[in-house]
Protein backbone atom coordinates (compact mmCIF):
# COMPACT_ATOMS: atom_id res chain seq x y z
CA UNK A 1 0.00 0.00 0.00
CA UNK A 2 1.07 3.57 -1.30
CA UNK A 3 1.98 6.45 1.77
CA UNK A 4 -0.97 8.97 1.73
CA UNK A 5 1.04 12.50 2.47
CA UNK A 6 -1.08 13.52 5.10
CA UNK A 7 -0.53 17.97 6.03
CA UNK A 8 -2.16 19.03 8.73
CA UNK A 9 -2.34 23.28 8.69
CA UNK A 10 -3.22 24.56 12.29
CA UNK A 11 -4.13 27.91 13.49
CA UNK A 12 -6.02 29.96 15.37
CA UNK A 13 -10.04 30.77 14.52
CA UNK A 14 -9.58 32.85 11.49
CA UNK A 15 -6.19 32.36 10.65
CA UNK A 16 -6.79 31.56 6.93
CA UNK A 17 -6.73 27.96 7.19
CA UNK A 18 -9.65 27.31 4.61
CA UNK A 19 -7.74 29.27 2.04
CA UNK A 20 -4.55 28.05 2.58
CA UNK A 21 -5.43 24.70 2.16
CA UNK A 22 -7.70 25.38 -0.69
CA UNK A 23 -4.70 26.97 -2.95
CA UNK A 24 -2.39 23.88 -1.33
CA UNK A 25 -4.78 21.77 -3.03
CA UNK A 26 -5.41 23.72 -6.57
CA UNK A 27 -1.58 23.37 -6.70
CA UNK A 28 -0.90 19.69 -6.16
CA UNK A 29 -3.53 18.88 -8.86
CA UNK A 30 -2.26 21.36 -11.26
CA UNK A 31 1.17 18.59 -10.40
CA UNK A 32 -0.88 16.12 -11.23
CA UNK A 33 -1.23 14.52 -7.80
CA UNK A 34 -4.68 13.62 -6.49
CA UNK A 35 -6.10 15.49 -3.27
CA UNK A 36 -8.57 15.68 -0.37
CA UNK A 37 -9.49 17.76 2.33
CA UNK A 38 -10.80 17.05 5.67
CA UNK A 39 -12.56 19.76 7.72
CA UNK A 40 -13.21 19.66 11.33
CA UNK A 41 -15.94 21.24 13.88
CA UNK A 42 -17.70 21.14 17.02
CA UNK A 43 -21.00 20.91 14.84
CA UNK A 44 -21.89 19.82 11.47
CA UNK A 45 -23.03 22.42 9.02
CA UNK A 46 -19.28 24.10 8.40
CA UNK A 47 -19.30 26.73 6.09
CA UNK A 48 -15.38 25.76 5.06
CA UNK A 49 -16.84 22.32 4.00
CA UNK A 50 -19.12 24.04 1.57
CA UNK A 51 -15.90 26.64 0.38
CA UNK A 52 -14.00 23.86 -0.64
CA UNK A 53 -16.46 21.25 -1.93
CA UNK A 54 -17.94 24.27 -3.83
CA UNK A 55 -14.81 24.89 -5.58
CA UNK A 56 -14.50 21.22 -6.31
CA UNK A 57 -12.50 19.31 -4.34
CA UNK A 58 -13.13 15.96 -2.01
CA UNK A 59 -14.22 16.68 1.12
CA UNK A 60 -14.91 14.61 4.32
CA UNK A 61 -15.66 15.89 7.67
CA UNK A 62 -14.98 15.05 11.25
CA UNK A 63 -17.93 16.99 13.17
CA UNK A 64 -18.56 16.92 16.46
CA UNK A 65 -15.49 17.51 18.42
CA UNK A 66 -12.39 17.91 17.03
CA UNK A 67 -9.41 15.38 15.42
CA UNK A 68 -7.58 14.27 18.75
CA UNK A 69 -11.39 13.35 20.28
CA UNK A 70 -12.42 12.01 17.23
CA UNK A 71 -9.02 10.28 16.07
CA UNK A 72 -10.91 7.05 15.08
CA UNK A 73 -13.05 8.99 12.72
CA UNK A 74 -10.69 11.01 11.23
CA UNK A 75 -9.08 7.60 10.09
CA UNK A 76 -12.45 6.80 8.84
CA UNK A 77 -13.12 9.61 6.69
CA UNK A 78 -9.23 9.22 5.28
CA UNK A 79 -10.55 5.52 4.58
CA UNK A 80 -13.67 6.48 2.84
CA UNK A 81 -11.78 9.39 0.84
CA UNK A 82 -9.02 6.94 -0.22
CA UNK A 83 -11.49 4.21 -1.30
CA UNK A 84 -13.16 6.83 -3.37
CA UNK A 85 -10.81 9.12 -4.69
CA UNK A 86 -7.54 7.58 -3.85
CA UNK A 87 -5.59 10.56 -2.75
CA UNK A 88 -1.80 11.31 -2.95
CA UNK A 89 -2.40 13.76 -0.38
CA UNK A 90 -4.66 14.66 2.19
CA UNK A 91 -5.19 18.12 3.40
CA UNK A 92 -6.60 18.45 7.08
CA UNK A 93 -8.22 21.81 8.52
CA UNK A 94 -8.02 21.51 12.67
CA UNK A 95 -10.86 23.35 14.83
CA UNK A 96 -9.15 26.67 15.64
CA UNK A 97 -9.45 26.67 18.94
CA UNK A 98 -7.66 23.13 19.79
CA UNK A 99 -4.21 22.72 20.50
CA UNK A 100 -2.09 19.97 21.71
CA UNK A 101 -2.49 18.31 18.16
CA UNK A 102 1.11 16.68 18.00
CA UNK A 103 0.60 14.80 20.67
CA UNK A 104 -3.26 14.12 19.91
CA UNK A 105 -2.88 13.82 16.15
CA UNK A 106 0.19 13.93 14.67
CA UNK A 107 2.00 11.30 17.00
CA UNK A 108 -0.58 8.50 16.65
CA UNK A 109 -0.72 8.61 13.17
CA UNK A 110 2.91 8.39 13.39
CA UNK A 111 2.95 5.75 15.52
CA UNK A 112 0.08 3.42 14.86
CA UNK A 113 -0.80 4.28 11.17
CA UNK A 114 3.17 4.66 10.21
CA UNK A 115 2.54 2.20 7.54
CA UNK A 116 0.00 4.39 5.57
CA UNK A 117 0.54 7.89 6.39
CA UNK A 118 3.76 10.09 5.34
CA UNK A 119 3.04 12.92 8.03
CA UNK A 120 4.42 16.62 6.89
CA UNK A 121 5.92 19.21 9.14
CA UNK A 122 2.83 20.42 11.27
CA UNK A 123 2.64 24.29 10.45
CA UNK A 124 0.52 26.68 12.28
CA UNK A 125 -0.76 30.10 10.56
CA UNK A 126 -0.42 33.56 12.53
CA UNK A 127 -3.12 35.27 12.72
CA UNK A 128 -1.83 38.78 13.11
CA UNK A 129 -4.73 40.84 14.21
CA UNK A 130 -5.29 38.79 17.55
CA UNK A 131 -1.75 37.38 17.50
CA UNK A 132 -0.07 40.47 17.53
CA UNK A 133 -2.33 41.96 20.51
CA UNK A 134 -1.67 38.32 22.22
CA UNK A 135 2.05 38.25 21.75
CA UNK A 136 2.52 42.20 22.70
CA UNK A 137 1.11 41.20 26.08
CA UNK A 138 -1.62 43.87 25.69
CA UNK A 139 -4.37 44.78 28.12
CA UNK A 140 -6.72 44.67 25.63
CA UNK A 141 -6.13 41.80 23.24
CA UNK A 142 -9.53 41.06 22.65
CA UNK A 143 -9.46 37.46 24.41
CA UNK A 144 -9.30 36.96 28.25
CA UNK A 145 -5.68 35.06 28.97
CA UNK A 146 -7.54 31.23 29.22
CA UNK A 147 -8.42 31.88 25.67
CA UNK A 148 -4.96 33.46 24.95
CA UNK A 149 -3.35 30.66 26.51
CA UNK A 150 -4.74 28.35 23.84
CA UNK A 151 -3.13 30.74 20.64
CA UNK A 152 -0.18 30.31 22.59
CA UNK A 153 0.25 26.65 22.55
CA UNK A 154 -0.21 26.55 19.07
CA UNK A 155 2.39 28.17 18.50
CA UNK A 156 4.83 26.54 20.46
CA UNK A 157 4.09 22.81 19.14
CA UNK A 158 4.41 23.78 15.55
CA UNK A 159 6.94 22.25 13.53
CA UNK A 160 6.67 26.11 11.76
CA UNK A 161 5.27 29.44 12.25
CA UNK A 162 3.85 30.85 9.01
CA UNK A 163 2.56 34.72 9.41
CA UNK A 164 -0.29 34.76 7.39
CA UNK A 165 -2.21 37.82 5.99
CA UNK A 166 1.28 39.73 4.86
CA UNK A 167 -1.15 41.76 2.00
CA UNK A 168 -3.06 42.91 5.05
CA UNK A 169 -0.27 44.68 6.74
CA UNK A 170 2.73 47.47 6.32
CA UNK A 171 6.31 45.81 6.13
CA UNK A 172 6.91 47.11 9.48
CA UNK A 173 4.32 45.48 11.10
CA UNK A 174 5.25 42.36 9.37
CA UNK A 175 8.97 42.72 10.52
CA UNK A 176 7.18 43.65 14.50
CA UNK A 177 5.45 40.20 14.62
CA UNK A 178 8.49 38.12 13.15
CA UNK A 179 10.56 39.81 16.01
CA UNK A 180 8.19 38.80 18.69
CA UNK A 181 7.97 35.58 16.96
CA UNK A 182 11.97 34.89 16.86
CA UNK A 183 12.18 36.12 20.70
CA UNK A 184 9.33 34.02 22.19
CA UNK A 185 9.70 31.23 19.96
CA UNK A 186 12.85 31.35 18.93
CA UNK A 187 13.62 27.78 17.91
CA UNK A 188 10.57 27.72 15.39
CA UNK A 189 11.10 28.23 11.73
CA UNK A 190 9.35 31.81 10.68
CA UNK A 191 7.42 32.14 7.40
CA UNK A 192 5.42 34.77 6.13
CA UNK A 193 2.78 34.23 3.62
CA UNK A 194 -0.30 35.54 2.16
CA UNK A 195 -2.64 32.43 1.12
CA UNK A 196 -5.00 34.98 -0.64
CA UNK A 197 -2.48 35.93 -2.71
CA UNK A 198 0.21 33.64 -2.80
CA UNK A 199 2.95 36.09 -2.09
CA UNK A 200 5.55 33.25 0.07
CA UNK A 201 3.39 30.77 -0.88
CA UNK A 202 6.82 28.64 -2.46
CA UNK A 203 8.53 28.91 1.28
CA UNK A 204 5.31 26.97 2.57
CA UNK A 205 5.61 24.50 -0.06
CA UNK A 206 8.97 23.66 0.50
CA UNK A 207 8.94 23.04 4.08
CA UNK A 208 5.87 20.79 3.75
CA UNK A 209 7.89 19.13 1.48
CA UNK A 210 10.67 18.27 3.95
CA UNK A 211 11.37 14.48 5.62
CA UNK A 212 13.12 14.18 9.23
CA UNK A 213 12.28 14.42 12.65
CA UNK A 214 8.71 16.41 12.85
CA UNK A 215 6.43 15.91 14.92
CA UNK A 216 8.21 16.33 18.05
CA UNK A 217 7.47 19.53 19.98
CA UNK A 218 5.72 18.15 22.85
CA UNK A 219 4.42 20.60 25.88
CA UNK A 220 2.67 20.27 28.84
CA UNK A 221 -0.97 21.35 28.49
CA UNK A 222 -2.76 22.32 31.11
CA UNK A 223 -6.40 20.65 29.89
CA UNK A 224 -8.51 22.65 32.57
CA UNK A 225 -7.03 25.79 31.45
CA UNK A 226 -7.66 24.79 27.69
CA UNK A 227 -11.00 23.65 28.27
CA UNK A 228 -11.98 27.25 29.78
CA UNK A 229 -10.24 29.22 27.62
CA UNK A 230 -12.20 26.90 24.53
CA UNK A 231 -15.92 27.04 26.63
CA UNK A 232 -15.48 31.60 26.84
CA UNK A 233 -16.31 31.06 22.99
CA UNK A 234 -20.18 31.05 22.00
CA UNK A 235 -20.33 28.82 18.74
CA UNK A 236 -22.65 29.03 16.13
CA UNK A 237 -23.69 26.63 12.66
CA UNK A 238 -26.68 27.64 11.44
CA UNK A 239 -28.07 27.39 7.89
CA UNK A 240 -31.42 28.65 6.02
CA UNK A 241 -32.89 29.70 2.82
CA UNK A 242 -33.73 33.31 1.54
CA UNK A 243 -36.51 33.00 -0.82
CA UNK A 244 -37.27 36.66 -2.69
CA UNK A 245 -40.20 38.17 -4.35
CA UNK A 246 -37.55 39.22 -6.84
CA UNK A 247 -34.50 38.34 -7.59
CA UNK A 248 -31.83 39.96 -5.23
CA UNK A 249 -27.96 39.67 -5.17
CA UNK A 250 -26.62 37.53 -2.92
CA UNK A 251 -23.06 39.02 -2.52
CA UNK A 252 -24.56 41.95 -1.11
CA UNK A 253 -27.01 40.11 1.22
CA UNK A 254 -23.94 38.19 2.97
CA UNK A 255 -22.12 41.56 3.87
CA UNK A 256 -25.11 42.97 4.71
CA UNK A 257 -25.61 39.77 7.32
CA UNK A 258 -22.36 40.15 8.50
CA UNK A 259 -22.02 44.08 8.65
CA UNK A 260 -25.37 44.17 11.22
CA UNK A 261 -24.17 41.17 12.94
CA UNK A 262 -20.64 42.88 13.31
CA UNK A 263 -22.26 46.05 14.98
CA UNK A 264 -24.54 43.93 17.20
CA UNK A 265 -21.85 42.64 18.49
CA UNK A 266 -19.93 45.68 19.45
CA UNK A 267 -23.17 47.01 20.61
CA UNK A 268 -22.73 43.77 23.37
CA UNK A 269 -18.64 44.40 23.40
CA UNK A 270 -18.59 40.77 22.61
CA UNK A 271 -15.01 39.88 20.79
CA UNK A 272 -15.36 37.96 17.81
CA UNK A 273 -12.79 35.38 16.74
CA UNK A 274 -14.66 34.56 13.24
CA UNK A 275 -17.19 35.19 11.03
CA UNK A 276 -17.95 33.26 8.06
CA UNK A 277 -21.02 33.31 5.62
CA UNK A 278 -21.35 31.22 2.52
CA UNK A 279 -24.48 31.64 0.13
CA UNK A 280 -24.96 28.70 -2.55
CA UNK A 281 -27.08 28.81 -5.54
CA UNK A 282 -26.92 26.59 -8.71
CA UNK A 283 -24.11 26.99 -10.34
CA UNK A 284 -22.49 29.70 -8.21
CA UNK A 285 -21.14 30.46 -4.81
CA UNK A 286 -20.36 33.25 -2.47
CA UNK A 287 -18.10 34.19 1.11
CA UNK A 288 -17.64 36.51 3.53
CA UNK A 289 -15.74 36.68 6.84
CA UNK A 290 -15.01 39.11 9.64
CA UNK A 291 -11.87 37.56 11.59
CA UNK A 292 -11.62 40.54 14.21
CA UNK A 293 -14.33 42.75 15.97
CA UNK A 294 -11.12 45.62 14.89
CA UNK A 295 -11.84 44.36 11.38
CA UNK A 296 -14.41 44.81 8.52
CA UNK A 297 -16.58 42.17 6.82
CA UNK A 298 -14.84 41.35 3.42
CA UNK A 299 -16.53 39.17 0.77
CA UNK A 300 -13.51 36.81 0.16
CA UNK A 301 -15.12 34.57 -2.65
CA UNK A 302 -17.36 36.73 -4.75
CA UNK A 303 -20.79 35.09 -6.49
CA UNK A 304 -21.72 37.88 -8.67
CA UNK A 305 -25.05 36.08 -8.40
CA UNK A 306 -28.58 37.15 -9.20
CA UNK A 307 -31.07 34.80 -7.61
CA UNK A 308 -34.69 34.29 -6.45
CA UNK A 309 -33.39 31.74 -4.18
CA UNK A 310 -30.42 30.67 -2.46
CA UNK A 311 -29.41 28.75 0.75
CA UNK A 312 -27.11 30.54 3.51
CA UNK A 313 -24.49 28.84 6.11
CA UNK A 314 -23.80 31.00 8.54
CA UNK A 315 -20.50 30.08 11.57
CA UNK A 316 -19.65 32.26 14.32
CA UNK A 317 -17.34 31.82 16.96
CA UNK A 318 -17.36 34.97 19.57
CA UNK A 319 -17.09 35.30 23.13
CA UNK A 320 -20.39 35.23 23.81
CA UNK A 321 -23.42 33.41 25.59
CA UNK A 322 -24.29 31.02 23.15
CA UNK A 323 -27.74 32.08 23.37
CA UNK A 324 -27.27 35.57 22.68
CA UNK A 325 -25.16 34.86 20.08
CA UNK A 326 -28.36 33.07 18.32
CA UNK A 327 -30.24 35.90 18.74
CA UNK A 328 -28.31 38.29 17.31
CA UNK A 329 -27.83 36.11 13.88
CA UNK A 330 -31.30 35.18 13.25
CA UNK A 331 -32.17 39.12 14.74
CA UNK A 332 -29.22 39.75 11.48
CA UNK A 333 -30.31 37.49 8.93
CA UNK A 334 -33.77 38.66 9.63
CA UNK A 335 -33.64 42.29 9.20
CA UNK A 336 -31.07 41.94 5.54
CA UNK A 337 -33.78 39.70 4.04
CA UNK A 338 -36.42 42.25 4.94
CA UNK A 339 -34.25 45.23 3.59
CA UNK A 340 -34.54 42.82 0.42
CA UNK A 341 -37.92 41.63 0.10
CA UNK A 342 -36.88 38.34 1.31
CA UNK A 343 -37.54 35.45 3.71
CA UNK A 344 -35.66 33.32 5.34
CA UNK A 345 -36.40 30.18 6.58
CA UNK A 346 -33.99 28.65 9.29
CA UNK A 347 -33.46 25.02 8.72
CA UNK A 348 -31.23 24.12 11.40
CA UNK A 349 -28.80 25.72 14.40
CA UNK A 350 -26.75 24.87 16.76
CA UNK A 351 -25.27 27.11 19.39
CA UNK A 352 -23.39 25.90 22.22
CA UNK A 353 -19.97 26.50 24.03
CA UNK A 354 -17.35 23.31 23.13
CA UNK A 355 -16.86 21.05 25.88
CA UNK A 356 -14.31 19.62 27.50
CA UNK A 357 -11.60 17.89 25.08
CA UNK A 358 -11.20 14.08 25.75
CA UNK A 359 -8.37 12.66 23.59
CA UNK A 360 -8.49 9.54 22.12
CA UNK A 361 -4.78 9.14 22.69
CA UNK A 362 -1.84 11.54 23.25
CA UNK A 363 1.29 10.03 23.39
CA UNK A 364 4.33 12.09 25.08
CA UNK A 365 7.29 9.14 25.05
CA UNK A 366 9.57 9.79 23.00
CA UNK A 367 9.82 8.38 19.02
CA UNK A 368 11.96 5.95 17.67
CA UNK A 369 14.75 7.48 15.51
Amino acid sequence: MSHIRFVMIGGFLGAGKTTTIARLARHYQDQGRRVAVVTNDQAADLVDSHTLRAQGFAVGEVAGACFCCHFGELVQVVDRLDASTRPDLVLAEPVGSCTDLVATVVRPLQRLYGGRFDVAPYGVLLKPSHGGRILRGDARAGFSPKAAYIFRKQLEEADFVAINRIDELPPEEVDALAALLAEQYPAIPLLRMSARTGQGFDALLEMLEQRGRFGRRLMDVDYDLYAEGEAELGWLNSSLWVSGQQQFELDPLLLDVLHRLHAALAVQQAETAHLKAIGLCEGAFGVANLVASTARPELSLPSRAVVPRAQLVVNARVAAAPELLERLVRESIEASCAARACRAEFQNTQSFRPGRPVPTHRLLEPLAG
